[in-house]
């Protein structure tokens, strides 16, 4: 099935290239006497890069072939992530750099979907929200409300993240996966 650049929206996945690619960001312009372009972000499914690419109006572009799989991450190995197929319990390996920045956000147990491009494992789908621990962060100060400033807080995953500044380390906080950015406090 193919895909027009009309269609395209955060997280479409097409084939450009030989390739499989993300729609990270995306902009529709018009020039006064010139044919409509669409301004884009792609991410290389594959190697993590992101490309800018400006796409004429209209132009299409076929899906890629790609399988997800449900998984959980059992744990780390140096730079390389391990997990299990919930099936058939086979384990499948990922290097950091297929991940991109989702290993900020990978904590054990947690179910994942395995991305496969023609059969082979090249990155994740999280979860748009996790729920993490913040280990390091300066003190709330009595006073401080949720509109207000922000300040650095390092997740147990080793992600540095902006959060309020009523956040104390040992909160629990819901971080949406997709942005890295902080959501709601939970405990």
């Amino acid at each position: 099935m193919s895909v027009s650049t009309t269609d395209f929206r955060r997280g479409l996945k097409i084939e450009w290239e030989g390739k499989p690619y993300e729609v990270i960001e995306f902009q529709h312009s018009k020039v006064a006497k010139g044919q409509a372009t669409v301004r884009t972000k792609l991410r290389d499914l594959i190697t993590g890069r992101v490309l800018e690419v400006n796409f004429r109006s209209g132009e299409k572009f076929e899906r890629p072939d790609l399988e997800e799989k449900e998984m959980q991450y059992l744990y780390a190995e140096g730079d390389r992530y391990v997990f299990m197929d919930l099936e058939d319990y086979d384990q499948v390996y990922l290097d950091k750099d297929q991940l991109g920045d989702a290993w900020k956000y990978l904590q054990e147990n947690i179910n994942v979907k395995v991305l496969y491009y023609k059969g082979k494992p090249i990155g994740i789908d999280l979860p748009i929200t996790v729920e993490l621990k913040v280990v390091e962060t300066e003190p709330g100060v009595r006073g401080d409300t949720v509109s207000g400033g922000s300040k650095p807080a390092k997740l147990e995953t080793g992600a540095v993240i902006k959060v309020p500044l009523f956040i104390n380390e040992g909160d629990v906080i819901k971080v949406d996966t997709r942005t890295g950015a902080y959501v709601e406090r939970v405990g």
